[in-house]
């Protein structure tokens, strides 16, 4: 029996707009394509030795979260400068659920496991199974991640509702 091999144009076609909404998610908008390509750079080196009958939406995700975690730990080794520090109070009453920053914003505030469990499963639509061997854990704690991460958001959302209808 021969197996065709799926052209690997056709893949970045298929998968990378889940892939660059993962890594929106997780990075934010401006290292979101930096991460992506890498992540393509990565996948189309190994696609070849790439087991038939893989899930190559989840590989890719998985790529693009170890791309993630390198580009976190370069934030954290580059700090950037700022000239003046931003208000909270300010900040927090200019954000909204209308725009990209703003989510965001909303979602940079999870812890990372929550994040990343919220951008895998709701995002990517990777089952649960699936999001557990991406952050190394178990089906019950990436539910849980993800649970107590919209949990956040939506406290989040409601709060700036609120604020926002001098409700509070």
């Amino acid at each position: 029996m021969t197996v065709t091999v799926r052209p690997f144009e056709d893949v970045v076609r298929v998968h990378g707009p889940t892939v660059l909404r993962v890594c929106r998610a997780v990075l934010g908008p401006a290292a979101a394509d930096d991460a992506w390509s890498e992540t393509f750079l990565s996948a189309m080196r190994a696609y070849p030795a790439l087991p038939a009958g893989s899930n190559i939406e989840a590989w890719l995700v998985t790529i693009a979260k170890r791309k993630a975690i390198d580009q976190h730990r370069a934030a954290a080794r580059n700090p950037t400068p700022v000239e003046v520090l931003p208000e909270r109070e300010v900040e927090a009453a200019s954000r909204s659920w209308e725009d990209e920053d703003a989510l965001w914003s909303a979602l940079k505030s999870l812890p990372v496991k929550q994040r990343e469990a919220i951008a895998y499963h709701h995002i990517a639509g990777l089952p649960y199974k699936e999001v557990a061997l991406i952050l190394g854990n178990n089906e019950s704690a990436a539910r849980r991640a993800a649970a107590d991460g919209m949990k956040a958001l939506r406290a989040d959302r409601d709060l700036r509702t609120a604020y926002q209808t001098g409700a509070t």
